[in-house]
């Protein structure tokens, strides 16, 4: 289970401990705010003051009487007292002159269990209960339970206290994510959540992480695909420019003698828009991820030894060389197709770039299940931090400046098709001069 779970489990824990402590809290409190007054004992007395001081109201101090002399006496119920205008008790019960002037003050400040009483013909009774009983009677009540509705009501408080803050808790980064998509959803592809989350270590920041990469990916596939509809255009726009030109010149000097130099242009800039729009369309089947290409089992040492045969008649006529070797074969079920255009592009590249009087060395040898290939040249290099960059369509990273032709796709093609396989494609600087280009691939 993921730490939000545990969080919102602790959370959830947490506030039922609060509330039962709430509850618990609420009913010590009634319990022992005016325990004078929520007793059994406290309730029995106070009605029967209630009744003596109704039958004094109106001077009827024969049944207030009547009722005193009723009344049970022992420490847990103690006698009410009833002194007239003489200070003598109803009952005749002696008292200290202490005991009076403190009843008066009690009932003065509307204590319980004291109150001065004026009945209809004008006669003024105190009615208390000495302070020594009530402490007795404290000490020995039964405290009544408190009403069923407060902790109900307590409950319900502290619940809809804690749910709020619970919903808000919750609702927060929902509304955040909820922002980041919208903002994604209106083209705004530099829009990242995780920072503002704070210090979140549970499933909802591993999703703010996860939106911020797939808006990463997003930012940088569509810079990738703006990038190559600038360039496409670019590289369209020079050979029909081109094909403007001769078309013109035909039509501006119809001589049949140039007629075939003019035509020979025409084929020659067709044929390198034909040849871009093909590597185009490779490139675009192995961004999409094609399943359709057809796959047969090849050996791919023997393929690598066709390439470079054929690698040997270009490089010779540019006096270089071509050296390969291999140990054994190497079997798999492969696009074959794809591989060799692969295969082709590194080779071939190496030759183009590699020094006047050099050689490509093309090592090729198995370990286990993977395939390991080397393709190195003695040509100018290329930089460090571009190393990765060189395998971006139409990036051509380290030119001389000597005008070799190429649209800077087959590098691009070749990761994609080795990637497609599962293998791997990297290039680094060799040893002496030059560069080295490492492919590895599985057994399919």
């Amino acid at each position: 289970m993921g730490r939000l779970f545990w969080k919102c489990f602790l959370i959830l824990l947490l506030f039922i401990t609060v509330t039962v402590g709430c509850i618990i809290g609420a009913t010590s409190l009634w319990r022992w705010a005016v325990p004078e007054q929520r007793s059994f004992e406290a309730e029995k007395l106070a009605l029967v003051q209630q009744g003596v001081a109704t039958a004094l109201a109106y001077d009827d101090t024969r049944s207030a009487r009547r009722m005193l002399q009723g009344w049970p006496q022992s420490s847990e119920l103690p006698s009410p007292y009833v002194v007239d205008d003489n200070d003598r008790d109803l009952l005749g019960r002696p008292l200290a002159a202490t005991e009076l002037a403190s009843a008066r003050r009690h009932a003065a400040a509307s204590a319980p269990f004291s109150q001065l009483i004026r009945s209809e013909n004008g006669h003024r009774y105190l009615l208390f209960v000495r302070g020594s009983d009530l402490q007795q009677m404290q000490q020995n009540a039964h405290i009544k339970p408190p009403p069923p509705l407060l902790p109900i009501t307590t409950a319900i408080l502290i619940s809809l206290l804690c749910s709020a803050l619970l919903a808000w808790r919750a609702a927060k980064p929902i509304r955040q994510l909820r922002w980041a998509f919208r903002q994604l959803a209106n083209g705004r592809l530099e829009t990242r959540i995780r920072g503002s989350l704070g210090r979140r270590r549970d499933e909802i920041s591993e999703l703010a992480g996860e939106f911020d990469g797939m808006a990463q990916q997003l930012q940088q596939l569509v810079g990738a695909q703006r990038r190559l509809l600038h360039d496409v255009s670019h590289e369209l726009r020079s050979p029909l420019a081109r094909l403007q030109a001769a078309i013109g010149l035909a039509r501006q000097r119809p001589d049949p003698a140039r007629l075939d130099s003019t035509l020979e242009r025409i084929e020659r800039e067709v044929v390198r828009v034909d040849t871009l729009v093909g590597e185009l369309l490779t490139l675009a089947r192995l961004e999409a991820g094609s399943g359709s290409v057809a796959r047969e089992r090849v050996d791919l040492v023997e393929l690598l030894a066709a390439i470079a045969d054929d690698a040997q008649f270009e490089a010779q006529a540019h006096g270089r060389d071509v050296r390969f070797a291999a140990d054994g074969e190497f079997v798999a079920e492969v696009g074959a197709e794809l591989l060799y255009r692969a295969f082709e592009n590194v080779i071939r590249n190496a030759v183009k770039y590699t020094a006047d009087g050099s050689s490509v060395d093309i090592l090729a040898h198995s370990s286990g299940d993977q395939l390991h290939i080397t393709v190195a040249d003695r040509g100018p290099g290329v930089p460090e931090d571009a190393l990765q960059d060189m395998f971006e369509p139409f990036l051509r990273v380290g030119e001389d400046g000597q005008g070799r032709s190429g649209f800077g796709l087959g590098l691009a093609i070749a990761r994609r098709a080795i990637e497609s396989h599962g293998g791997h494609i990297s290039a680094h600087p060799r040893d002496g001069g030059g560069l080295e280009v490492r492919i590895s691939l599985p057994a399919q």
